[in-house]
């Protein structure tokens, strides 16, 4: 795999939502990565010598804002909604649409980069539910996109970093059956440091385009480097 060490330089989504708050922590603290900038509709709440936030509200206009994007050899897509509660065409324009914007934008600006998009466990664009097939559409439609890579991830329960503060209430109830899940079904759980540890060493590989279901993140992650 290949890449001899090179500058990295990262962009983050999703940032003030548990994921993406992970995968930036864990950024943050990692030699193989040199800078990062987070794009937001509100501030993430971190400093970091490495850190550099864009408050941006509106995701489906970066125009005024493609200067500041250029340069960077990775993004890390981890914004997204549930479709729990949400109408099937608000769940397309905020899963679809807006992903797709923000990656033919990024694409454009730089060719060499690698995109990371966090879908999740059970995607399948020949699925039974919407919110699988939505999912699944937009893993296809980014894979064709001219980036150098493109990854789609698929955790299941994902167990959050101690010192998060965007991770969900619920996890701190249910975080002790995360031993029992790992064991009986693997697939399934993964740890956020294995997740974004994953996403980082993407970065070491060169061409791919894959699906990473929850064993492959695991293995993913602990690959040395």
């Amino acid at each position: 795999m290949g890449k001899s060490r090179a500058t990295n330089n990262v962009i983050i989504t999703g940032s003030t939502g548990m994921v993406g708050e992970g995968v930036l922590i864990r950024c943050l603290n990692s030699p193989e990565i040199d800078a990062v900038l987070v794009i937001n509709r509100k501030p993430c709440g971190y400093l970091h010598p490495k850190l550099k936030e864009v408050i941006r509200e509106d995701f489906f206009d970066f125009s005024s804002i493609e200067e500041q994007l250029k340069g960077y050899n990775a993004c890390f897509f981890c914004l997204g909604i549930t479709s729990v509660g949400a109408d099937d065409d608000t769940y397309y324009k905020m899963t679809y649409t807006l992903t797709m914007h923000v990656a033919q934008t990024l694409s454009r600006l730089n060719k060499d980069m690698t995109f990371c998009y966090v879908s999740g466990s059970g995607t399948n664009p020949e699925g039974r539910l919407k919110w699988q097939k939505v999912k699944g559409k937009t893993e296809n439609d980014l894979t064709a996109l001219t980036f150098e890579q493109v990854y789609n991830l698929r955790p299941g329960f994902i167990k959050p970093i101690k010192t998060q503060k965007f991770a969900h209430k619920f996890y701190n109830y249910v975080n002790w059956m995360f031993p029992i899940g790992r064991k009986f079904f693997p697939n399934g759980f993964c740890t956020m440091e294995e997740l974004a540890d994953a996403m980082i060493n993407t970065l070491s590989h060169n061409g791919e385009r894959k699906v990473l279901e929850g064993k492959d993140i695991i293995a993913l992650a602990n690959e040395p480097n």
